[in-house]
């Protein structure tokens, strides 16, 4: 094992049950347990809307932990498995070292079974949730990952994970990307991307992106009488349901993703709070032609939302409705949205209440719903490409148009998450040196 981890105590972020209750305590710094473990020094870590489920009382939580999922730092510690040419593991058992910067999924995963192999991360049998009672959080100074060599991105060496650019352009960006920017690889901005993602891709928006009716949208088969798509079938028409912080990652995916693809589109963005439609506006307004395309982009509130779907498609529907709050009325919002055979894509966090619809209604309207948490370790090769590209976006903090709010240190912790509850500030992201 190599380790240069003190012997002593850091500051960290303490939830306390039952509900609204932070805390920042000295507490031990974690030591390595397992041989696959690595210490990590925190950098920056972040305060995002799935903590507020928790923090609210309504995630199933009784005991004390320290919280937060997102962090980005520095190794100080690995396990003995670590070391030269580890065969039949993930690569970063034979190449990660201390002194690595790394970057963390908010779920810890093995790498190495049948579902991890699937691409599927987020549901690896063996993996934890960071800032939870079974596996203390990153808004701390120090934290243990478990399963290292299958959990963290190693930003110090890019080779380590494949992209649409070139080592060069991966190896310069790394050098100029400020932590900030790339500590939203944690969480958020996969999420958003993946659930661009499986809207775009999904089979019953396929008629759409290919022109051809269902189901010769899946054939190379040449046409015969079938009556033929026009040019106002192709509009891909989207709702954004929910704008905070990852409600703006997946509005950026998916712009990008239908000025890459040519799409023409209809996208209305929704929040009933003001300030998050203003922040997606100047979000929107900042981006270039080859982040938006060609299409249609309004951001507004409930009520207006749905006479604006009214109105484009004749009471028609949407084509998809990507769901990214994590409660019943805005499920509900999403289904009334989406048309039949549409598609709702849901990566809110979900807790106990039931799915607002009746079997009867999904099977009158032939609506599909992709729900759950996002795979983040898969989805990090998509999600730093489009973080290279937006840095419009993504690269500032403070301004109208940055995605980052402010960066604050653990004194202003219980304030943050009090603010942050009551929509009063977006994204915070801790420094726990400050």
């Amino acid at each position: 094992m190599t380790s240069s981890v003190p012997p002593s105590t850091q500051s960290a972020v303490r939830w306390f049950p039952p509900s609204y209750d932070i805390r920042v305590e000295t507490v031990p710094i974690p030591q390595i347990q397992d041989p696959d473990d690595a210490i990590v020094k925190v950098k920056l870590a972040a305060l995002c809307g799935s903590d507020l489920h928790i923090y609210r009382g309504h995630g199933g939580v009784d005991a004390v932990h320290t919280c937060g999922h997102e962090f980005i730092g520095e190794v100080v510690a690995l396990g003995s498995n670590f070391g030269a040419k580890v065969e039949r593991r993930p690569f970063l058992y034979s190449s990660l070292k201390v002194g690595d910067k790394v970057v963390s999924p908010f779920t810890s995963n093995c790498g190495e079974c049948h579902v991890c192999r699937m691409g599927y991360t987020a549901r690896c049998p063996k993996g934890k949730l960071f800032g939870s009672p079974a596996l203390e959080g990153g808004q701390a100074q120090f934290l243990r990952v478990p399963m290292a060599g299958g959990t963290l991105f190693n930003l110090s060496d890019p080779s380590t994970w494949s992209s649409n650019l070139s080592q060069e352009i991966k190896q310069q960006a790394l050098s100029e990307l400020s932590d900030s920017s790339l500590l939203l690889l944690a969480d958020i901005l996969p999420t958003g991307v993946f659930a661009a993602t499986q809207a775009i891709n999904h089979p019953k928006v396929q008629p759409v992106v290919t022109g051809r009716p269902w189901p010769l949208c899946f054939s190379d088969s040449p046409a015969g009488n079938e009556v033929m798509l026009t040019q106002e079938d192709r509009i891909l028409t989207v709702a954004i349901v929910g704008l905070g912080p990852v409600g703006v990652c997946a509005t950026v995916s998916m712009l990008d993703l239908v000025a890459t693809k040519g799409i023409p589109y209809r996208i209305v963005a929704i929040d009933p709070v003001e300030s998050r439609r203003e922040k997606v506006k100047a979000v929107y307004d900042s981006i270039g032609d080859d982040g938006k395309g060609r299409g249609e982009f309004v951001v507004l509130g409930i009520d207006a939302a749905k006479e604006q779907v009214k109105a484009w498609t004749k009471g028609t529907g949407c084509n998809a409705v990507l769901e990214v709050v994590g409660n019943s009325s805005a499920l509900t919002l999403a289904f009334e949205l989406v048309r039949a055979f549409g598609v709702i894509t849901s990566v809110g966090v979900h807790g106990e209440p039931q799915i607002p619809f009746t079997g009867r209604e999904f099977y009158n309207k032939n609506v599909s719903l992709d729900f759950g948490r996002c795979p983040a370790r898969a989805m990090f090769p998509p999600a730093f490409d489009l973080l290279v590209k937006r840095q419009d976006v993504f690269g500032g903090v403070g301004q109208a148009n940055s995605l980052i709010d402010r960066i604050v240190g653990f004194n202003e912790a219980a304030e943050s998450y009090r603010a942050f509850d009551k929509g009063e500030i977006g994204k915070v992201i801790f420094d726990p040196w400050k």
